[in-house]
């Protein structure tokens, strides 16, 4: 069963508020015992049913029970998809929002909230279509307050108090981009501009009951899109191996992301009609969320906060800019995890990080943090911070650094 929800410590610079995080993670990734053959037990846990292939979203009558909310973003319309969902629900569809924009904000999804729970109350589920943003709007709209205020929710977040919603809807995810992972996760993060700090909500009912990963869907990605969607399926993979709460099951999904995203995402940005690569990065990507649904990510992510909210970068270009710098940091950490990560790199540390460069220079994409504006000065500080947030405290070298 998952862990009652508590709160989080906030970031020392960007606040963060975050769900089930504050206890310091006790490490399944290198674990010790007598026996040299055997690992110890690990605990494997995603209670999402997963429903992959080319034609999946047809599927939503049979999975989403009852009266449904759509959730999606302005395009949906006019790529055909809002036309889709219709014809397949007929009547049950009783609701639609289709304005949803990049980094969810509080100041935007208090209303959206407010309205949803006063007007379709009695919905039994909310479909998300769409990227990570949709689908993280829907989380925090299935996540119904007693009053019907928003800010309860915000209230409650930012309280340190435990609580059990006292009502939520169903949550059917559909993600129309090869990336995100919040299908197969419970995490959703809420930004708050204004104040400078974002929340990472984390419930047992903000696990979609199913994903629904149609590859079709993604085919009309632009490649910018397409690049940043999937270097964040990379990062995902990535930061569940240098992770405190890594585990056999987790690594072999991370690793086989890693080996395919390296190899299709080049491909896929210079052919991005190419249906046989659209569905290998979608499965990648998959991938990618089954490994960090349990590990949670780590000190790439921490940084990449500060990164989207104070330069804007997208995020995940922000998550995966200081992919060759992390794995410095955590190459030499623990021996374990030292071996997952040659698996997928080799044994030369300056190889491995080289490797990582000359692909992410190859999609276009800059790494080093004076490119993005910030001096070294500020870059140590950024970093320093982020080791102390809740992700970065999941990284192996947190404690030494």
């Amino acid at each position: 069963m998952p862990a009652r929800p508590v709160i989080g410590l906030a970031d020392s610079t960007l606040q963060s508020i975050d769900w089930n995080e504050n206890r310091q993670p006790s490490s399944m990734a290198a674990p010790s015992n007598n026996n040299k053959e055997l690992p110890m037990p690990a605990c494997f846990h995603n209670p999402v049913t997963i429903v992959f292939g080319g034609g999946s979203l047809d599927q939503i009558a049979e999975h989403c029970p009852g009266k449904v909310a759509l959730v999606t973003f302005p395009e949906a319309a006019q790529l055909g998809l809002l036309a889709t969902v219709r014809s397949l629900l007929g009547e049950r569809l009783v609701c639609v929002i289709d304005n949803v924009q990049p980094n969810p904000d509080v100041a935007w999804l208090r209303g959206v909230h407010e309205a949803f729970w006063a007007q379709h109350g009695d919905c039994d589920t909310v479909l998300a279509l769409g990227g990570g943003s949709a689908i993280d709007t829907a989380k925090a709209l299935i996540v119904g307050t007693a009053s019907g205020r928003f800010d309860e929710l915000l209230d409650l977040l930012a309280s340190g108090k435990p609580f059990v919603p006292p009502r939520h809807k169903t949550l059917v995810a559909a993600p129309t981009t090869a990336g995100t992972g919040s299908e197969v996760t419970p995490w959703a993060t809420l930004w708050d501009a204004g104040q400078q700090k974002k929340y990472s909500l984390h419930l047992p009912c903000t696990w979609p009951s199913v994903a629904l990963i149609d590859p079709q869907l993604m085919l009309s990605v632009p490649a910018a899109v397409t690049v940043s969607t999937g270097l964040d399926a990379l990062s995902h993979a990535l930061e569940s191996i240098w992770n405190h709460n890594a585990n056999p099951l987790s690594d072999t999904f991370a690793l086989s992301a890693i080996e395919d995203i390296l190899d299709c995402l080049p491909r896929l940005q210079q052919d991005l009609g190419n249906p046989e690569l659209r569905a290998r990065m979608a499965l990648a990507a998959l991938k990618a969320g089954l490994a960090f649904s349990n590990t949670k990510t780590a000190l790439a992510h921490s940084i990449s906060y500060e990164m989207t909210l104070r330069h804007g970068l997208p995020h995940g270009i922000a998550c995966s800019f200081t992919l060759p710098l992390v794995l410095g940091l955590a190459w030499g950490r623990d021996a374990g995890r030292d071996q997952t990560l040659q698996k997928a790199f080799g044994h030369n540390l300056a190889a491995a990080q080289q490797r990582l460069r000359a692909f992410l220079h190859r999609l276009g994409v800059r790494t080093e943090f004076e490119d993005y504006g910030v001096t070294a000065a500020e870059a140590e500080a950024m970093i320093d911070a982020a080791l102390q947030g809740a992700r970065g405290r999941n990284f192996i070298g947190a404690q030494a650094a």
